[in-house]
């Protein structure tokens, strides 16, 4: 009973204390706290917590008070010690796990703020130290890279200069930074990968340059270093080099020296150099050791260029059967391809008509589509390298190959070959061979691209033998096989033209163009159709298409030429024939046609220099002679007139009127003698030649000779039978007029008498007009010569027509501009 406690014994309220609370969570006063400021301080608030308890019960042991008591420090609940208090004469330590976000600056009303986000940023990072040895070093390092970089981009945009000054400059920052690392005692830290890098970079770029010596320096510096692993595949590239020298035994020699350091884990790359041996010894001529090669390649890893390659080598040393052999390995060889049905859509599965839409045209189908069309030109170039080898006969051997053609994987090629075949014929200008026309009349009933290809082949070949039926039936029937076939448009708008209806051939062509923009046969055609329209600019507007297409074009700059010229721009025509000069420099009709233009611009110097270089190529046009000699004329160098009047002689020796002009060219430099020899030559030659007579007549009696009378006569008898000819000739002419007409017969007899009258009156007057034996020369007035004819050579001579002769093409359709190719499409 003594531990019984009955209440109001010792307490007067058992509740009291209640509204106290622990002066430790009051934080206001812990700033004035010199035990918790001082456990701050040091390391006790980092000590782990006491574990013993203060004995007493919550009410007893500890004293209380009341809220309007002093607030007195009271003990923890637990038994622990409070903070800050003092015992034993020494301050309590602090627990050891402190609240985050708690600091000893706390007061009521502050942010919470565990990260110290409102002190403010952080301080800045302890600047690097980039003079020391090793971060100048790095920073170089760096800077090799970057050239070396800028090296290979360099050459990527092909700017080939640069990219071996960017290799220089690495070179030498490189060579900077061993020595760097040698004085600064880190030779051992030598980066040799980046030195390898420089020299392999530095060596390409030479070879790029073609400073082949310089790279095979470069190489041999790299070959040399034991220190660089795998460098002996680099002879490779120094094979290369000596091979583009031309020195192929060297390339042979370093082709098989990298063989021997490459192991057979490569086996890819050992092909390749066996094949670059292969073909050094083609170009050696040493076909045997190349064929030892081929046939190597050919039983470890089969390619279509070895296998064409073999062939070649064979046809080189004429061996027949091994041709045959080589071609049946060729068509054997294994593509590696998809077949061209894996990319047709199905009508069933709309996912995967979606993923084949999507590879039909990617990157790895156009490759797969590359590698089928060269193995096919490599097949059909062989077939018709080795048809006329192997048999006794082309057409034999073509079919031997069609045969072998046809049970391999290339069947659709055995139709081309047959095509390939016939036109060989065409190419051997065979248009009468039968065995050609008949080949390609036999895919007739074939498909439509073939029956397409060898009808437009079989039109094209009737165009050029001018059997213009038969060439529009074919094109008709290749129109019908395959309606977007270019060539077969192009062939029935020739058919069309010659017919000349120009604006249907016009809708051909277009329609042609519609489906191919790059025919160039078909915008030729077109711009020719248009001029023959009389439509120029739309025709000058193909031809400057055509001529970006076509740089050096010959025919299409003197279209674009003529078409100026049509235009009357001869400027412009001017231009266009000097630039089509310095692509076919002696061509003599576009040098007369400049001599033309510039003779019609006043420019008589530049006229006669082109019209003297057109005569120097071509020195038997007869207008250019003709200009060249009135030239002389003009320019009082009678003299050297007369060789060009000869060389017209010479050309016509039927026109009368050469000769005269150079016998009038002796009369006018005062060689009396020779042209009075040359007269008596053409009075000869033309005994009814009026002109002759009356020259004959001048200067026999300005010399005083005696033949003036038998010319005299002779002029009066040819004079007279002329008149007698013009009077029956007009008489005739009379006649049938006078039937149209009323009351002719009296009109027409009267103007017959008086048109006989009139010509008798005026031969009397010429003939008294004649000049006496003593009078000069000088003093025969041309008045005194019939006004019908005027002296070639005389004051009222006419300019002579210069107008040059225009090409083919711009006169006539000609064939190489309407024809297209014989390759079928």
């Amino acid at each position: 009973m003594e531990h019984v406690h009955l209440a109001g014994e010792e307490e007067d309220d058992l509740y009291s204390g209640y509204n106290d609370y622990n002066p430790t969570f009051d934080s206001e006063e812990l700033d004035n706290d010199a035990g918790f400021q001082q456990a701050v301080r040091t390391s006790h608030g980092r000590r782990p917590p006491m574990t013993a308890k203060f004995p007493g019960t919550a009410i007893g042991g500890r004293p209380l008070g009341t809220a309007f008591g002093s607030r007195i420090p009271l003990a923890s609940s637990m038994g622990r010690p409070m903070t800050g208090a003092v015992q034993d004469g020494a301050a309590r330590p602090m627990t050891a796990v402190r609240a985050a976000g708690y600091t000893s600056t706390m007061s009521r009303g502050s942010t919470f703020d565990p990260l110290g986000q409102s002190k403010g940023p952080a301080p800045p990072l302890e600047a690097k130290n980039e003079d020391t040895p090793e971060e100048k070093n790095k920073l170089l390092e760096k800077n090799v890279n970057d050239l070396i970089e800028e090296s290979c981009l360099a050459h990527g945009r092909g700017d080939l200069q640069l990219s071996l000054e960017k290799a220089k400059e690495a070179g030498r920052k490189e060579r900077a930074l061993a020595r760097q690392r040698e004085q600064s005692g880190n030779a051992d830290h030598i980066n040799l990968d980046l030195t390898y890098s420089v020299l392999f970079n530095l060596a390409t770029q030479y070879g790029n340059n073609e400073m082949y010596p310089e790279a095979l320096n470069t190489y041999q510096v790299i070959v040399k270093n034991k220190m660089f692993s795998n460098a002996g595949r680099l002879k490779v590239n120094m094979a290369n080099i000596y091979f583009k020298q031309k020195n192929y035994p060297k390339a042979i020699k370093f082709y098989r020296m990298a063989l021997d350091q490459i192991s057979n884990a490569h086996k890819e790359m050992r092909i390749k150099i066996m094949q670059n041996i292969g073909i050094g010894f083609i170009r050696m001529g040493q076909y045997t050791d190349a064929i030892t090669s081929f046939e190597h390649i050919m039983s470890e890893s089969p390619n279509i260029k070895t296998g064409f390659n073999l062939i070649l080598c064979y046809y080189a040393i004429g061996d027949r059967e091994r041709m045959k052999k080589s071609f049946q390995k060729l068509i054997c060889v294994p593509l590696g391809i998809d077949e061209e049905d894996k990319y047709i859509p199905t009508n069933d599965d709309t996912k995967a008509n979606l993923v084949i839409e999507a590879i039909k045209n990617d990157k790895l189908h156009q490759m797969e589509r590359e590698r089928k069309a060269l193995a096919e030109k490599f097949i059909m170039t062989s077939a018709k390298l080795i048809a006329p080898a192997i048999e006794t006969s082309f057409a034999a051997g073509f079919d031997w190959c069609v045969e072998m053609v046809k049970s391999s994987q290339y069947v659709e090629l055995a139709n081309d070959l047959e095509i390939n075949k016939a036109i060989t014929y065409l190419r051997q200008r065979d248009f009468n061979q039968v065995s050609a026309v008949e080949t390609l009349r036999t895919f007739e009933k074939k498909d439509s691209r073939v029956k397409s290809a060898a009808a437009t082949n079989l039109s094209f070949l009737f165009f050029l033998e001018k059997d213009y039926d038969q060439a529009d039936r074919y094109a008709d029937l290749a129109m019908t096989a395959d309606r977007y076939n270019p060539a077969a448009l192009i062939n029935k708008g020739n058919t069309v033209f010659v017919r000349h209806d120009y604006a249907k051939a016009a809708e051909f062509y277009k329609e042609a163009l519609r489906n191919d923009s790059s025919c160039t046969e078909a915008l030729y055609n077109l711009g020719l159709t248009y001029k023959r329209l009389v439509r120029l600019e739309e025709s000058l507007d193909c031809f400057l298409k055509l001529h970006a297409i076509l740089r050096n074009s010959a025919q299409v700059m003197h279209q674009l030429a003529s078409l100026y010229e049509m235009l009357e721009d001869p400027h412009q025509a001017i231009e266009w024939l000097m630039q089509l000069i310095s692509v076919t420099p002696t061509d003599p009709h576009v040098l007369a046609k400049l001599g033309e233009l510039y003779d019609s611009e006043g420019d008589k110097s530049q006229a006669f220099q082109y019209y003297y270089e057109s005569f120097r190529y071509f020195p038997s046009n007869i207008e250019v002679i003709e200009w060249l000699g009135a030239y002389y004329i003009d320019t009082q160098f009678c003299e050297k007139a007369i060789q060009y009047f000869e060389r017209a002689t010479l050309i016509q020796p039927t026109q009368v009127k050469w000769q005269l002009m150079v016998a009038s060219c002796y009369r006018r430099s005062g060689n009396y003698q020779r042209a009075l020899e040359t007269y008596k030559d053409i009075h000869r030659k033309f005994p009814d030649n009026v002109e002759c007579l009356r020259f004959l007549v001048r200067l026999c009696t300005d010399m005083g000779l005696k033949e003036v009378q038998d010319y005299a006569t002779k002029l009066k008898k040819v004079e007279k039978m002329k008149e007698i000819r013009e009077q029956r000739v007009k008489s005739a002419r009379e006649g049938s007029a006078r039937g149209r007409r009323e009351n002719s017969a009296s009109s027409d007899s009267g103007q017959s008498s008086h048109g006989a009258s009139a010509k008798g009156e005026r031969l009397s007057a010429r003939l008294r007009a004649l000049p006496g034996a003593n009078e000069p020369y000088e003093a025969s007035s041309q008045r005194d010569i019939d006004a019908s004819y005027v002296d070639p050579l005389g004051p009222q001579i006419e300019r002579p027509k210069t107008a040059a002769k225009k090409r083919m093409e711009d006169d006539e359709f000609a064939d190489e501009e309407l024809g297209e190719d014989l390759l079928p499409e």
